[in-house]
């Protein structure tokens, strides 16, 4: 990772944590999830770079290394439109892809949709178009002990989370999210309490993979991450007619529990999704899970780079 470099920018007076590697015209942008970070993409950003492209990740506000939104309580997400465009301006960056892992994506839709001359194209992994307020996932289907119906409810994630250090947090949310079925806790539970402490990290997880990602949790906490996504995603976001027209690229895997929240599957595998992005190639992934770009990057990259060319100018 030692092409990687970082820096700050300052977007909305915030400062914003940049990594980038590669140089050229070309450039592919990517947005993380949660508990993810800028080092999510790492193997995606060092094949990028190597097959031509300019490569970059930030931590979202409030994520890593990038400041909070002096009132966390208010951010939206919006306001992670607001960062990828000011991302892009601060480093001279007129058109780029987007690509989007988990709520990661919602952004990159959000910005195709609304800013379609700064977009090559979208590629995302997990998750098929939605926005926030309009997404394919009947959300009043969910159990009410699932984690996003859990985590929604201000206080109660941060009570679960604070009986552990950071390390033990993100060690149990790869352990659970890398599974194929939905995490769902009892009433007499919470969400930390669904994993055996015994339960080894997947072997595409190092320790020091999570070295890294619990310091950068540790220097930014949970106070932001939790109220984007988690309870902003039924705001409504103002779009009444969303499409995208740019080429775009859904990579699900065949075991990542996101094909069992109550609609999305059948929005998957029906192509509906299409009706929302007419150029949408979709592939599964037979052994892939949440994590598919750490879990397979070899298999990950490569598709991503075939696209990457077949759509450049």
């Amino acid at each position: 990772m030692e092409q990687i470099q970082h820096k700050h920018v300052e977007v909305g007076g915030l400062k914003l944590h940049v990594a980038e590697t590669g140089t050229g015209p070309k450039a592919v942008l990517f947005l993380h999830g949660f508990p993810e970070i800028w080092y999510s993409w790492r193997h995606q950003m060092v094949a990028a770079a190597a097959a031509g492209y300019r490569a970059i990740a930030f931590d979202f506000r409030g994520y890593g290394l990038s400041q909070h939104p002096p009132e966390p309580e208010k951010a939206s997400f919006g306001d992670l439109v607001v960062d990828v465009i000011g991302v892009m301006d601060c480093l001279g960056i007129n058109k780029a892809f987007l690509v989007g892992k988990d709520f990661g994506a919602m952004p990159a839709f959000h910005v195709a949709v609304v800013h379609p001359e700064r977009v090559s194209g979208v590629i995302t992994l997990g998750i098929p178009f939605s926005l926030p307020g309009v997404s394919a996932i009947q959300m009043h289907l969910l159990p009410k002990g699932f984690y996003v119906q859990r985590w929604r409810e201000p206080g109660r994630a941060e009570a679960d989370f604070g009986r552990f250090d950071v390390k033990t947090v993100i060690r149990n949310i790869y352990i659970l999210f890398c599974g194929s079925e939905l995490q769902v806790a009892s009433d007499d539970q919470e969400i930390m309490d669904l994993v055996n402490p015994s339960t080894p990290l997947p072997p595409w997880f190092t320790e020091d993979d999570l070295k890294v990602y619990s310091s950068l949790y540790e220097n930014s906490g949970f106070r932001t991450a939790l109220q984007v996504p988690y309870r902003t995603l039924a705001e409504d976001c103002g779009i009444t007619d969303p499409k995208i027209t740019a080429p775009g690229l859904l990579i699900m895997g065949e075991k990542d529990y996101a094909l069992k929240l109550p609609g999305l599957e059948g929005y998957t595998r029906s192509e509906k999704v299409k009706e929302f992005m007419p150029n949408l190639e979709i592939i599964f992934m037979a052994e892939g899970n949440h994590f598919v770009q750490e879990q397979l990057p070899e298999q990950v990259n490569q598709l991503l780079i075939t696209f990457l060319n077949k759509h450049s100018t």
